[in-house]
């Protein structure tokens, strides 16, 4: 497993001819905004939004969109790990596409929202509190890649959810 300075180097080796390695590596590498040479997690959990904004609103629809979107994840982030051959490279950022959307499930889609669950999300998945950093750590393939995004957006959506109970919205 890489440390943090590998990742950090790796990210610079990424071109935009290895978004075009195969159609996995397309979308585990957020349709190119992975390849941001900073920070392109955070990069590529914009990517989150405008797929927020076209998701069903009613919460099983958007389970059963999500559900699907994890599952073309696990597949796409592991084939693309293998295609690179670094397992979860720091442009790998579909994980949190679905983490964010995990985050936002059943939360209302007005700006402030938004952009509060971003942060809060990205806050998690940056961090890496118990269990995320050990799943990070230990989980390996794509499913490893996905779940730790997963538990971060669980975190984020249960932050949410007292927000909304305190703020009465």
């Amino acid at each position: 497993m890489s440390n943090k300075s590998d990742k950090q180097s790796e990210t610079l080796t990424l071109s935009r001819e290895s978004l075009f390695t195969s159609p996995a590596s397309f979308v585990a590498l957020g349709f190119g905004l992975g390849l941001a040479p900073r920070a392109p997690g955070t990069a590529g959990t914009f990517l989150g939004i405008p797929i927020l904004l076209v998701m069903p609103t009613h919460i099983v629809a958007y389970t059963l969109v999500l559900i699907a979107l994890f599952g073309v994840g696990v597949w796409c982030c592991a084939r693309s790990a293998e295609e690179l051959g670094v397992h979860d490279h720091p442009g790998i950022v579909w994980d949190e596409v679905v983490g964010y959307l995990i985050a936002m499930a059943g939360m209302p889609r007005s700006l402030l929202f938004i952009v509060v669950g971003f942060l809060i999300f990205r806050f998690f998945d940056i961090v890496k509190p118990w269990p995320i950093g050990w799943v990070d750590n230990h989980a390996g393939g794509g499913w490893g890649i996905m779940l730790d995004d997963v538990l971060a957006g669980l975190y984020t959506v249960v932050i949410l959810n007292v927000l909304l109970f305190v703020s009465g919205v």
